[in-house]
């Protein structure tokens, strides 16, 4: 017999149920495998009761990817929050996003399955995300980082991070240590 469901009050409501089971169907399946009629079906919620949030496939789609730049935006924003005051705060975040957190990132690149799949349907589609990176690339500009550090440390960064999505090559915890020192000696070195 299957286990009770969770009570009301703990149970997430019906569009985020939407918005999981999309994602789920889209990270196992690609986004031509997604429906409305399925995403509402393994969300518990009847086609009307998607169709009150999500009028198509398109704007569940376009939701989907707003909140996962959403969540990717407030990890960093707390990432950002943590770092000493003063200059080259949001390189520093930068740093702390590659590197101190290791279970947010397997949450990223559950999110990063999904991107690409969108990416691949509509390229359009992951402008949210776009959007965050712009923001981020304008703050440390702000911050007054020089530009080829702040391009450096960030692309190290995103490297890493394909480098793990896709399986490339694991870096072992020495060259991690390595690469964070080194990271950070450039980012001392242009303050």
């Amino acid at each position: 017999m299957p286990p009770d469901p969770p009570p009301a009050a703990t149970r997430p409501d019906a569009r985020t149920r939407v918005l999981d089971a999309a994602e789920g169907i889209i990270r196992a399946r690609g986004v031509p495998a997604l429906t409305l009629e399925g995403a509402a079906r393994q969300a518990g919620v009847s086609k009307g009761g998607l169709l009150y949030h999500f009028a198509s496939k398109e704007a569940l789609l376009v939701a989907l990817m707003r909140r996962l730049a959403e969540g990717i935006e407030a990890d960093f924003q707390t990432m950002a929050a943590a770092q000493p005051e003063g200059p080259l705060r949001a390189l520093r975040a930068c740093l702390a996003f590659t590197f101190d957190q290791p279970d947010i990132s397997e949450a990223h690149a559950r999110a990063a399955a999904v991107l690409l799949a969108a990416f691949h349907h509509d390229p359009a589609l992951i402008d949210p995300i776009r959007e965050f990176f712009a923001r981020v690339r304008t703050r440390v500009a702000e911050e007054g980082a020089p530009p080829g550090v702040a391009w450096a440390v960030m692309l190290a960064g995103d490297g890493l991070f394909m480098a793990r999505l896709f399986r490339l090559y694991e870096p072992g915890a020495e060259e991690l240590a390595a690469l964070r020192a080194t990271l950070l000696g450039l980012l001392e070195s242009g303050t």
